[in-house]
């Protein structure tokens, strides 16, 4: 059972309710297409169209196939053995978001890049971890992973990645997928703060600015740049993104609703009673 309180950004149900019927429509059109060349007398001039998208969907299968076995012999998956702290904040959010079955976490060193991310493939949910967000987390930031990584099991509660592939046919709709991802994300932000607040900010300042100069950030005048820096691009730069401006993401964490605030204090305690684990992992 869900124990915890956050807030479902109000857009992501109405997104997904735009995706469910171009997406179903989107199935129909096509059985309807299949069946019109079916019988039709130059059928035979379709046959590479039907050929092609069976391969095309083929491709994009091996792709994420193959991008899993990559994460199984060249990642290291965090376990009650390995990185057994992170494991412990894994485990306890899960129990917080009343998830039943834990995804695998992996931490993978991708060349100095900050970022983590969600993945669903053949039944299973991962979430990998890149190697500079844990390291980062283990100098001076602990909190901002902890927020990261309840960022990304709720993906996993939202059941975003099944949905998505469900109504895939929804991106022949401009924009829509895209803006169905932004408010996923400030869901997730909200699920994050939820579980642990004190990583919020510093969690979307480390994505901004880098594990050398986040700290520095006056994020007062960050935000401004919202206001300030404004123009076509800047609007058009985030339609065709998949995720909202920093500095709007950084903005929602002052609209969260005080019972959800107070409910995340409680619930940062438990980051802080696992983080004193970590200490072991520190270098001497």
């Amino acid at each position: 059972m869900d124990n915890l309180e956050y807030k479902i950004e109000p857009k992501e149900n109405f997104y997904f309710a735009l995706k469910v019927i171009f997406g179903l429509a989107g199935y129909v059109l096509f059985y309807y297409i299949i069946k019109l060349l079916f019988s039709n007398d130059n059928f035979m001039s379709f046959v590479p169209l039907l050929v092609y998208i069976p391969i095309i969907l083929l491709v994009l299968f091996f792709r994420m196939g193959l991008l899993i076995g990559y994460l199984k012999g060249n990642s290291i998956k965090v376990t009650d053995k390995q990185f057994s702290d992170l494991n412990k904040i894994v485990e306890e959010q899960c129990r917080t978001l009343g998830m039943q079955n834990v995804p695998d976490v992996y931490i993978l060193q991708n060349g100095g890049l900050l970022n983590a991310f969600a993945a669903r493939f053949m039944g299973s949910n991962y979430i990998v971890l890149y190697s500079d967000i844990v390291e980062e987390a283990y100098e001076n930031n602990y909190d901002s992973l902890a927020f990261i990584i309840g960022h990304e099991l709720g993906h996993v509660k939202r059941k975003h990645m099944i949905k998505s592939l469900i109504f895939f046919p929804s991106i022949i709709v401009p924009f829509l997928n895209g803006a169905y991802s932004r408010a996923c994300e400030y869901t997730c932000d909200s699920i994050g703060f939820s579980l642990t607040p004190k990583g919020a900010q510093p969690g979307i300042l480390l994505l901004a600015a880098g594990k050398k100069i986040w700290q520095k950030v006056n994020v007062d005048e960050f935000i401004k740049q919202e206001q300030t820096e404004i123009g076509f691009w800047s609007w058009f730069a985030e339609k065709v993104s998949t995720h909202p401006k920093l500095t709007k993401r950084l903005m929602r964490f002052d609209q969260l609703t005080p019972v959800i605030k107070k409910q995340a204090v409680v619930e940062s305690v438990k980051v802080q009673e696992i983080k004193s684990d970590h200490s072991s992992y520190m270098p001497n």
